[in-house]
């Protein structure tokens, strides 16, 4: 069915993420837009929002004419569940979860509504889908992590002088239950580059100092601070404390570096979530999300920040300066 076809406007609804239901089904107005997956002030949902709401102009979608967007922002998986159920209920043709606590949060009130995801790491290995080239059920989606990429976090953390030789990687357990993926990744490519590698989780800012002023006085650490809600919010934190203790580190999203972190390396979420809005746009012209492969992250962003290894007394090998997608001086 055509867009211009449509004799009802779709209603879509975000929890980390989002839903799409027919206008039809609420009396509210059709503006009317919450989110659920981060922190609303948050410049970082904002641009994924924004992003996301872009790509449905450019494939006709738009609110004033026939789109309702509903949106719940939650940074704590416990609330996570509360909207997600609040979502549900509102009967929507297609949900998008921008997370993993989101998608688990919306995979626990529906196994009928279509849902796509983005930021997710491991869908198969978390039980999400039933393989990557057939997801089965009612969920597909864009992953945010693939095993190359702990080899890339590693080749940047050695190509420093002084070199880095212990490795710490910082997550939080409640969201980031794919940290055993992540780390055996890391594990696993740790000979290669001769550093060995420990997990380091944290669930507040007196425990991610507590981590690094214990990894300071070990010399020659570094830290991988892996891709998570927690680690997002915090990152303000996370960032002055890195530089207080004079320890080098590695993001996973290039807004660390333009803060002031070290470096960086991850998927450009803004593609992710341009490809996640087609299929959106598939399902709701009647594709079924279980014969939508899951697709792996082509896109990657790398920012080194020179003025924050001037600041660290640490040298950054010129070869990887010259790979950067973006240098801060």
């Amino acid at each position: 069915m055509e867009i211009d076809q449509l004799k009802r406007r779709e209603f879509i609804a975000l929890l980390g993420g989002a839903a799409v239901c027919p206008l039809a089904a609420r009396a509210q107005p059709p503006d009317r837009m919450r989110l659920m997956g981060g922190v609303e002030n948050d410049s970082v949902w904002q641009s994924r929002l924004a992003a996301f709401r872009g790509a449905l102009a450019k494939l006709g979608w738009t609110e004033a004419s026939n789109l309702r967007i509903e949106v719940r922002w939650c940074a704590d998986p416990v609330l996570c569940v509360r909207y997600a159920a609040d979502l549900v209920a509102l009967g929507p043709k297609a949900l998008l979860a921008d997370s993993t606590p989101s998608l688990e949060a919306l995979k626990q009130q529906t196994r009928t509504i279509p849902i796509v995801f983005v930021s997710v790491a491991d869908p198969v290995g978390q039980g999400f889908v039933a393989s990557l080239a057939r997801p089965g059920g009612n969920i597909t989606g864009f992953s945010v992590f693939d095993a190359p990429m702990a080899s890339k976090w590693l080749e940047m953390l050695t190509q420093i002088t002084p070199p880095v030789e212990r490795v710490a990687m910082l997550f939080n357990p409640a969201t980031t239950p794919y940290a055993s993926l992540m780390l055996h990744a890391i594990e696993e490519a740790a000979p290669s580059f001769a550093v060995t590698v420990q997990g380091a989780p944290v669930d507040s800012d007196a425990e991610v100092e507590t981590m690094m002023a214990e990894l300071a006085r070990q010399k020659r650490g570094g830290v991988l601070v892996l891709p998570s809600v927690f680690t997002v919010i915090h990152r303000e934190a996370i960032i002055a404390l890195a530089a207080r203790h004079h320890l080098p580190a590695v993001y996973s999203y290039a807004f660390f570096a333009e803060a002031g972190g070290l470096m960086s390396y991850g998927v450009d979420f803004g593609d992710q979530q341009r490809r996640a809005v087609d299929y959106v746009d598939r399902i709701l012209k009647g594709a079924k999300p279980g014969d939508l492969p899951v697709q792996m992250p082509i896109k990657f962003h790398q920012v080194i920040n020179l003025k924050t290894a001037k600041a660290l007394d640490i040298t950054i090998a010129p070869s990887l300066v010259a790979t950067a997608d973006g240098v801060i001086e």
